[in-house]
């Protein structure tokens, strides 16, 4: 009876895992092309962008507030930020991009979330080794290396990526200007979570305010897997995780909830 009964659980979960790594392939083929050259674009659009932004800042900032390498401080910031970015903007455009096959009742909403998220979290780690291996080797920047400080670093990064983005694929569908409210109001953000500074060098009274933005502890995360000396004091996992948890089942449950009506908007 146990074994009759594990069975058909088994089948399920097989063909769920079936389910997400196809449209996993399918987001790839749509974002990327069916040719090699449109997933080396897929690693080289954001690699490249990103190194544009570090040479850029270096030459006008060459004193970075920790180490000797300004453009690797940058990328200590901007990797998972950016991480964030992509697998919020790829969750919340989620149902948008896969409306066909949603009509099909073994691929949900949620379905199309996790793809999404999947495929941006893999990409950006294969951008993320490609950089900083690149930094190292080219400026000879020497590192206190923490492993599972920078894993945990980017994990917070995309859970709350997907955390965020599954609540706006909801309020996108029901309000498509919300849209472009998000990313107005969100504008900001580029600027004031610790990409360029550090969260000690800032006046107290601002620090208040920065500890409520989740990026901030992102951020700081991932400079104290890099950095030995860096103060990461202030860093806390149970507000990020639990800030990207809340986001994600309100998310996750209104989509199941609103499914019919956002397949057909």
């Amino acid at each position: 009876m146990t074994i009759s009964s594990a069975t058909p659980a088994r089948s399920v979960r097989f063909q769920w895992l079936r389910v997400l790594f196809a449209l996993m392939i399918r987001e790839m083929g749509a974002k990327f092309g069916r040719s090699a050259g449109g997933y080396f674009w897929a690693i080289a659009e954001p690699l490249g962008g990103i190194v544009m932004l570090a040479l850029a800042f270096s030459v006008a900032l060459r004193s970075p507030p920790i180490g000797t390498s300004f453009m690797f401080f940058y990328a200590t910031g901007i990797i998972p930020f950016t991480l964030y970015k992509n697998v919020e903007r790829a969750a919340s455009r989620a149902v948008n991009s896969n409306r066909g096959l949603l009509t099909y009742p073994v691929v949900t909403p949620l379905d199309a979330v996790l793809a999404n998220f999947l495929l941006s979290v893999l990409t950006m780690l294969v951008v993320a080794t490609i950089l900083f291996t690149a930094i190292i080797a080219v400026q000879d920047v020497h590192v206190n290396f923490d492993p599972p400080r920078v894993a945990l670093a980017m994990g917070m990064a995309a859970v709350l990526g997907l955390g965020v983005g599954t609540l706006n694929c909801v309020l996108i569908g029901f309000f498509p200007t919300w849209k472009n409210l998000w990313a107005v109001l969100t504008r900001p953000m580029f600027l004031v979570s610790g990409i360029f500074f550090t969260y000690d060098s800032v006046p107290t009274a601002f620090q208040h305010v920065l500890w409520y933005n989740p990026l901030v502890h992102v951020v700081g995360m991932m400079r104290s897997g890099f950095y030995g000396v860096y103060r990461d004091e202030y860093v806390s996992v149970p507000y990020v995780m639990g800030f990207a948890l809340v986001t994600f089942v309100v998310g996750a449950w209104l989509l199941r909830r609103h499914a019919s009506h956002l397949i057909e908007q």
